[in-house]
């Protein structure tokens, strides 16, 4: 099943305080006399485990908003061995399902995979409520329907754009080197993102 990274330069939803490092790791094993400590659960492994559950809701065209810069997404649309998180490691993860399309999010953990189990591994949970009859019609799914996906780089721009008064306007007071004190590398992108956007 196909999904798509998408650059999420802001963090649209409530932020966690503390973020905390996540538990996710293969289980510990005995290897003679010895104990081999769990590893940590690759990216492959959590998609195929995403993937199965969006699967299992009749679900396609998986959106996974995170807070990387285009940069650090491939033209494949997987990150970058090295990729880490521009500015939050939230995630929105989103896809069309036979309930219609849902979406969830978080930023509870600090690494932006580790999110992406988490949710992941909520659907399974959510799946379970109507395996042990506790849902029969896809309740559970209700309020997730109504959750907005959060705005991308293009968007962020376009506010920039506005605030600024015109494209030429944003760059400079953006730009690391001309901007001053409230320029940021993170909104001279968004305006790049937004140029090259009106541009198409």
């Amino acid at each position: 099943m196909a999904y798509t990274l998408r650059p999420m330069p802001t963090w649209p939803h409530g932020e966690t305080k503390p973020r905390r490092a996540a538990q996710f790791k293969s289980p510990s094993r005995r290897d003679g006399d010895r104990w081999i400590p769990g590893r940590r659960i690759p990216w492959d492994q959590t998609l195929v485990e995403l993937e199965y559950e969006v699967d299992a809701l009749g679900g396609r065209d998986i959106v996974i908003g995170v807070g990387l810069s285009e940069y650090d997404i491939r033209q494949d649309g997987a990150p970058r061995a090295n990729a880490r998180p521009y500015s939050h490691p939230g995630v929105e993860i989103s896809f069309e399902s036979r309930y219609g399309r849902l979406t969830y999010a978080t930023d509870v953990f600090t690494d932006w995979r580790d999110n992406v189990r988490a949710v992941a591994k909520g659907l399974e949970a959510l799946r379970a409520v109507e395996r042990w009859g506790v849902a029969k019609r896809g309740q559970q799914y209700a309020g997730f329907a109504l959750l907005t996906a959060g705005p991308g780089w293009a968007e962020l721009g376009r506010e920039l754009v506005k605030q600024h008064g015109g494209i030429t306007e944003a760059l400079r007071a953006t730009h690391p080197d001309t901007g001053g004190a409230q320029a940021s590398a993170r909104d001279f992108a968004a305006v790049m993102a937004f140029r090259k956007a009106a541009d198409a």
